[in-house]
C-alpha cells in the first residue's frame, strides 16, 4: 500500500522540524490500514514497532510517501514494513506488528486468506 502526506506548520516541533510523533502515527496508520484491507473486518491493534530511528529531518511543505508491505503472518497477529520516503530518499521505516482482538480486546486467530 502507498500513501503521502504533506508536512504542514501544525505538524512542527518548536525548531521548525517534523514533529517525530507525528510520523510515528502516520506510519502506524499506515499498517492499521494496510492490515484492514488485507484482513477485512478484524479489529486490529498496535502492539509494536521493532525500531524508531529517524534518518533524516524533515521540513514544513515536504511531501512524504509511505509505503507497506506484509512481512509475517502469524496465529493473531500481522507484521508490516512501512517506510517513510521524502524525495526518494528513506527518512524513517520499521516493521509494525497488530494483534486481531474481539469485543473484550482478546487476541482473536485471523481469517484464513
Amino acid at each position: 500500500m502507498e500513501n503521502h502526506r504533506l508536512v504542514r506548520p501544525e505538524h512542527l516541533n518548536q525548531f521548525g522540524f517534523l514533529f517525530g510523533g507525528y510520523l510515528l502515527m502516520w506510519v502506524d496508520e499506515m499498517a492499521w490500514l494496510s492490515a484492514s484491507l488485507d484482513y477485512p473486518g478484524c479489529r486490529f491493534v498496535t502492539v509494536g514497532m521493532n525500531q524508531v530511528d529517524f534518518k533524516k529531518s524533515v521540513r514544513e511543505g515536504s511531501i512524504l510517501h509511505f509505503y507497506s508491505e506484509k512481512v509475517k503472518r502469524g496465529n493473531t497477529s500481522v507484521t508490516y514494513c512501512v517506510a517513510a520516503n521524502r524525495e526518494g530518499r528513506e527518512i524513517f521505516s520499521t516493521r509494525v506488528t497488530l494483534v486481531n482482538v474481539d469485543e473484550e480486546g482478546k487476541k482473536q486467530t485471523l481469517p484464513k486468506r
